[in-house]
């Protein structure tokens, strides 16, 4: 129900503000106490933040205890309120603010953005089944020994991907620094900071310094070549470099999103992923054809295109 979404969307977001969501990912019980020394909050005020996670169904009191452990499908839920979280707070700036973007949509970009804290969280609680899995699969069956992510954010793909291949080594690419900082000290708590380096540069910056990318067996681009993809020559220039600087064999693969899906089950959140990127961020995004056609300009000889469960994205994985 659309009320229990709202509901499951806030608290979930109180928690990340919190800082409780550690305790519930972890799948384990915790006690009141565990939450007033992560907030460093009276407990009268954090035993009504947890009685409102249980009596919603987020949380379940085991037995009569006082310990508490997150719902079986706390996952299932969040990924639905990353979808929430997305268009209403990542997009708050362009809904608040609609009528200046309809009328002049280059002087409100100047104006207004984003905030970058939630679009990396909306797009994380969205990732992590809408199309996390199925790129990371792929990533993983081809057993790579290096992998490159670009606009890799806080880190968290490339951490899992060293964690379940012990023999590679990754690079993570991002303009960001505060999500470059980030993906240092998730990769510090995974144990992988000996097989990861972090970049702080945008990805254009890779056409005239590809070190990088030297020796990749896989290069990983997730929602960041639409980015890019306006200037044409620019783009054709960072798939040329992708394509001759890493190792033979290599593939690229990359999770984008095409324009007004008509497929049922994605024609409304892609109308509306297609209109806020086209008026408010100046971004068209191309086709499954357009895509295909920009790999293989590219000199890439093979493409295959498979939906991912997030409605509009798709994963191109290209090589040759």
């Amino acid at each position: 129900m659309a009320a229990d979404l709202a509901a499951h969307s806030a608290l979930l977001e109180i928690a990340e503000e919190l800082g409780v969501s550690p305790l519930l990912d972890r799948g384990e019980t915790f006690t009141i106490e565990d939450v007033v020394r992560v907030t460093d909050a009276p407990e009268f005020h954090c035993t009504e933040f947890v009685r409102a996670l249980t009596v919603s169904g987020l949380v379940d009191r085991v037995g009569e205890s006082e310990r508490f452990r997150p719902c079986a499908d706390l996952a299932d839920r969040r990924y639905a309120a990353g979808y929430l979280s997305w268009s209403m707070n990542a997009n708050r700036p362009y809904i608040e603010n609609a009528l200046e973007f309809l009328r002049d949509p280059a002087a409100a970009g100047r104006k207004y953005d984003r905030d970058g804290r939630w679009v990396a969280q909306s797009s994380r609680w969205v990732g992590s089944q809408g199309f996390y899995p199925q790129a990371f699969s792929r990533i993983v069956a081809h057993r790579p020994t290096k992998v490159v992510d670009l606009g890799a954010g806080a880190g968290g793909l490339l951490v899992h991907l060293l964690r379940t291949l012990p023999d590679a080594t990754g690079t993570a690419i991002d303009m960001s620094a505060a999500a470059c900082a980030e993906a240092g000290r998730a990769a510090e708590r995974g144990g992988v900071a000996d097989r990861l380096d972090v970049v702080n540069a945008r990805i254009e910056s890779l056409v005239s310094d590809p070190s990088p990318l030297q020796g990749a067996d896989i290069v990983h681009a997730g929602f960041v070549m639409h980015d890019v993809v306006g200037d044409a020559e620019q783009f054709d220039a960072l798939l040329r470099t992708c394509r001759s600087v890493t190792a033979k064999g290599s593939r690229l693969i990359v999770t984008d999103a095409v324009p007004y899906a008509a497929v049922e089950r994605e024609r409304a959140f892609s109308a509306l992923f297609t209109y806020l990127h086209a008026s408010s961020m100046d971004i068209r995004l191309p086709t499954e054809e357009q895509w295909t056609e920009k790999f293989r300009r590219a000199g890439y000889t093979a493409v295959e295109c498979t939906p991912h469960r997030m409605p509009t994205s798709r994963m191109f994985v290209v090589s040759g």
